[in-house]
């Protein structure tokens, strides 16, 4: 234990005080509101009943279908992620070195900007000539279009927003620390002393880009593309793993068991892949819908939801499952009113209580079933999507407070909602034999204490004439 503890703490230290995964954490947060709200839009356009979907997509509002309608919220939120994230990094990177955050937030969209391409490859179809007679177009013929190719505003372009956001906030903070910046007379409002204090620094950021840009065009490419190509990708499928996962999981648990909040340690560092991973299984799935979206076409296992709502229930250590098996088979009072009294926040994802409370934190008795249960749900959820029982969470943004069973038939069907309630039945039964021990300990310890209550003496009932 101390070997380990010697072993976790500094890396939690490190990992909690790095600005630049802080940054990056914080960042993608930014986005969470807003994908939530675009997720239950997303959610009525795609319910997972038949005559509903029918009826949506039927429904007519002038030209454009109910269905139409409903899905563009996420147009407004998913599809264009990577401009929250690029925006949110570069907010919080600022804040994190001194300076001004919404320059930061400024300089991070510009320099992301700048190595943006504007041209990409499309499909022509209904061409007509200058007098308005429809023109032939061979089947499958392509030209380049100019403007903003959405894939790179939206998942693909995700990680070179994060090395613009560093790389433009941190040249931005070294300019001003170096003190090249214009500095007005005093009587000036501050408004005008801050967009005049930040021209010099955002304008070598966009000569740097500018650079790199051109850089990148002369060999015959373009920023996003490279990246996206030698980093993202093979980042993503290395994280596209179950081995990744499961390392991620036994890591995020051991910091719990010392007291540091594991999902904020290992989620600064594994998050963004996995978030990245579920726009990419949300984008499959608005393009083939429920019926085609399979691993087969190229569906993510391992994702953010995958993550959220099948590995752990209750939060860290897949909780839910002790609380059932401590209110069903315990005896011990502390036990018993423990129980009760974190049932109603553990079904929505909260445990502190349990953590902190049974206590869990520095408990070896509970290490074994802490990182075991969710372990073996990662497992065995991994496997039933990978043999098809049911299909991989579809990407749609549910909250990890959404109640078991419910967040299951959301992300994926009623199949996965049925599995859901199996592993967190089987939870109960991993869990009871070490829960079982620590009741046996209270217990004595209160039999213990009731005895010692009935033995004290009370010293207003001796009396000397007794003697």
């Amino acid at each position: 234990m101390d070997k380990l503890e010697k072993l976790l703490m500094p890396l939690a230290s490190a990992i909690g005080k790095n600005k630049y995964l802080m940054a990056i954490r914080d960042g993608f947060l930014i986005s969470t509101p807003l994908l939530i709200v675009g997720s239950v839009f997303l959610l009525l356009a795609n319910f997972p009943i038949s005559a509903w979907t029918d009826f949506v997509e039927n429904c007519m509002i002038g030209d454009m279908s109910l269905a139409a309608l409903l899905s563009k919220q996420s147009d407004a939120t998913f599809t264009i992620m990577a401009i929250f994230a690029t925006m949110g990094i570069g907010y919080y990177f600022a804040r994190e070195m001194k300076t001004t955050p919404i320059f930061g937030a400024a300089v991070a969209l510009m320099s992301w900007f700048i190595l943006m391409p504007y041209n990409f490859s499309a499909k022509i179809a209904g061409l007509a000539d200058a007098t308005g007679v429809a023109v032939n177009v061979p089947e499958g013929a392509t030209s380049m279009v100019r403007g903003l190719d959405l894939g790179w505003l939206g998942a693909k372009g995700i990680f070179v927003g994060i090395l613009c956001a560093i790389i433009s906030v941190h040249l931005y903070a070294w300019v001003e620390k170096k003190g090249w910046v214009i500095k007005m007379p005093a009587g000036v409002p501050p408004t005008v002393v801050a967009s005049f204090a930040a021209l010099i620094p955002a304008g070598i950021v966009m000569v740097v880009f500018f650079l790199i840009n051109t850089l990148f065009t002369a060999c015959g490419t373009n920023a996003f593309q490279f990246i996206f190509e030698f980093l993202q990708t093979p980042l993503l499928g290395l994280g596209d793993t179950l081995g990744a996962m499961i390392v991620a999981y036994i890591f995020l648990h051991l910091f719990w068991f010392f007291g540091i909040n594991g999902g904020s340690v290992v989620g600064a560092v594994f998050n963004p892949v996995l978030q990245t991973l579920a726009l990419e299984n949300l984008n499959l799935y608005r393009e083939v819908g429920a019926a085609g979206y399979t691993i087969e076409n190229g569906a993510h296992i391992i994702s953010q939801q995958f993550q959220d709502l099948f590995a752990t229930f209750g939060g860290a250590g897949s909780t839910l499952s002790l609380l059932i098996a401590m209110l069903l088979f315990c005896r011990s009072k502390r036990i018993k009113d423990l129980g009760k009294l974190s049932l109603v926040p553990g079904i929505f994802g909260i445990n502190e209580p349990i953590i902190f409370g049974l206590p869990i934190v520095l408990n070896p008795v509970m290490l074994i079933p802490f990182v075991l249960v969710p372990t073996v749900n990662i497992i065995l959820s991994y496997f039933a999507m990978n043999m098809g029982l049911f299909p991989p969470c579809n990407g749609i943004n549910i909250p990890w407070t959404m109640p078991v069973i419910i967040s299951g038939f959301l992300a994926t069907n009623w199949m996965g909602a049925v599995f859901q309630g199996g592993l967190l039945i089987l939870g109960v039964f991993l869990y009871l034999p070490f829960i079982k021990a620590m009741d046996k300990q209270y217990l004595e310890d209160e039999q213990k204490a009731m005895e010692s209550q009935e033995e004290e003496i009370d010293l207003d009932d001796f009396s000397f004439d007794d003697l």
